[in-house]
């Protein structure tokens, strides 16, 4: 969650511009990280998945993609370590976010400036799993709730493109939420 000591806490959506790489002796870097927008099918209709990063937001997981590995295969991996899941299965690419800050933590390249560029799956766990924050990256807690409450729960403005691609994706692969039948009262 908190890799390469990002400033989750004060990135911003950009606006059309991007910020010009730092001069001086540093130079910027590049990182690609992977994760997912998770759902899951309950007797009550369909519920997402919202993590509570160590900033206090609410978020979806994500993390780097490792040597080797698929962003496809890193966005299945982070999402199941950091919320506790088994079973994931992708049904669609939901897009690409990116922003730049200034890594903070790394003692060897403390200050540079880094592009980050994040790519987002839509992914479903089996209605059983309930997911467990994973401690080792300061994840507080996990909540399931429903895809309309979605948007105004998420914490983080530049995802809001990718979170109104799950829910319109989910409502056409769900038909919507479910709404309980009307019962006659005697």
């Amino acid at each position: 969650m908190a890799e390469s000591g990002e400033k989750k806490n004060s990135r911003k959506p950009r606006a059309g511009k991007k910020a010009a790489p730092a001069t001086g002796k540093k130079r910027g870097r590049v990182e690609i990280s992977a994760g997912g927008i998770v759902f899951r099918r309950t007797p009550k209709g369909v519920r997402v998945a919202l993590l509570l990063d160590p900033f206090g937001k609410w978020a979806f997981a994500k993390g780097h993609v490792e040597p080797g590995e698929t962003i496809r295969q890193a966005a299945v991996r982070e999402t199941m370590e950091e919320m506790g899941l088994a079973g994931l299965k992708i049904h669609a690419k939901l897009g690409k976010i990116d922003f730049w800050f200034r890594d903070q933590y790394r003692p060897a390249t403390r200050g540079m400036l880094v592009h980050k560029y994040v790519h987002f799956f839509l992914m479903e766990a089996p209605a059983d799993q309930r997911g467990r924050p994973q401690k080792k990256e300061r994840i507080k807690r996990i909540i399931w709730i429903g895809p309309r409450r979605l948007r105004t729960k998420s914490s983080y403005e530049d995802v809001q493109p990718i979170v109104d691609r799950a829910v319109r994706l989910l409502k056409k692969m769900t038909g919507g939420p479910r709404r309980r039948p009307l019962t006659k009262k005697n």
